[in-house]
């Protein structure tokens, strides 16, 4: 068997705005995943800005934010761009899009947050939506995180990242 165990998985979360969600899943697996995983975002209709309660946020648990940004998921979809083995969307609209041909045919699967920016009407609730959804997005990493990647073969993998995909944990 060759050694598997010290591959980093590039991982790429997409959000229609990509100013919220997938924002806040990069940064959680890039920290609890640092040695597995690279994890990425992007959006479909990027906003060109992320959220500044959600870099707040992060920042105020710990996360390193120095490096994320809004940004397009054509740039992942490039040659010359890191190949995915993961993507997940992370927003339903972005789900129901035409996703651009990643290269290295990643596996793909979608876990359903609602946009907690777009739900709020005050700074309190927006806040308590957005700590919600980073609670839930924390319990979906903390499943992948236990996956035993290296130990499944193709068709195996797909089948646990579908059962994962299914796993809402509150």
């Amino acid at each position: 068997m060759d050694d598997m165990s010290n591959r980093i998985y590039n991982v790429l979360f997409i959000c229609s705005g990509n100013s919220a969600r997938s924002i806040m899943a990069e940064a959680i697996l890039n920290d609890r995943g640092h040695d597995r995983f690279k994890a990425y975002s992007a959006g479909s209709r990027p906003r060109g800005e992320v959220e500044p309660v959600v870099l707040e946020l992060l920042g105020s648990l710990g996360f390193d934010t120095s490096g994320l940004r809004s940004k397009s998921w054509h740039e992942f979809a490039v040659a010359d761009a890191p190949q995915m083995d993961f993507i997940f969307t992370v927003c339903d609209r972005a789900a129901g899009e035409q996703c651009p041909i990643w290269p290295g045919q990643p596996i793909s699967g979608h876990w359903s947050f609602p946009d907690p920016v777009q739900a709020a009407v005050t700074p309190e609730e927006k806040s308590d939506a957005l700590k919600h959804i980073l609670l839930q997005i924390s319990n979906q990493i903390r499943l992948l995180l236990s996956l035993p990647i290296d130990e499944l073969d193709e068709i195996s993998l797909h089948s646990v990242v579908r059962e994962l995909c299914e796993t809402k944990m509150e």
